[in-house]
């Protein structure tokens, strides 16, 4: 949406833009230093067919300009090879699981997890590792087994632990 609301502002009236740029007085040439001044004012009056020749244009070469023709076509990207080559199956969603604490959440692409679902399945894995295994966790949520076992094996969720001062002592915890 916003790149057709760019191009469309951009080739707004480029017609006409164009054709005033092109119309434009261009600017002159750079002042010649003194010395010089003279010396060229010499030459031109000495060779008149010099201004003629700078003003003239030249027939041919403007026949053979309009002899030329181009034509270009973009060479094919190999990211667009790979995207045609490598067609995206239609996405499957599922409901998320638990509870999203007021995100307006619909659907879950399958492969895919929420913040909340990785942080819930991470901590139901730490505290009952026999009941929610890789490949319970791999079902339960529609991930592939060699994504839960690196998600299980490389994160890990906060444990809080407090440390009573060093100059009181601590209650045991029954």
């Amino acid at each position: 949406m916003g790149a057709s609301v760019t191009r469309a502002l951009r080739n707004f009236n480029l017609e006409n833009r164009a054709e005033r740029e092109i119309s434009k007085v261009k600017p002159s040439t750079a002042p010649r230093h003194p010395s010089t001044r003279s010396v060229l004012r010499e030459q031109m009056s000495d060779h008149p067919q010099i201004k003629r020749d700078i003003a003239r244009k030249n027939e041919k070469l403007l026949s053979l300009l309009k002899d030329v023709y181009v034509d270009s076509k973009d060479p094919v990207s190999s990211l667009m090879v790979k995207d045609a080559e490598t067609q995206q199956e239609p996405k499957e969603f599922r409901l998320p699981k638990g509870h999203h604490f007021g995100m307006d959440i619909k659907n879950i692409p399958k492969g895919k997890i929420s913040i909340v679902e990785a942080l819930t399945l991470l901590n139901n894995h730490k505290l009952y590792p026999e009941t929610w295994t890789a490949e319970k966790i791999a079902q339960e949520y529609h991930l592939k087994l060699e994504d839960v076992n690196s998600l299980l094996k490389y994160f890990v969720t906060f444990e809080v632990k407090i440390f009573p001062p060093a100059n009181k002592k601590a209650i045991e915890s029954k």
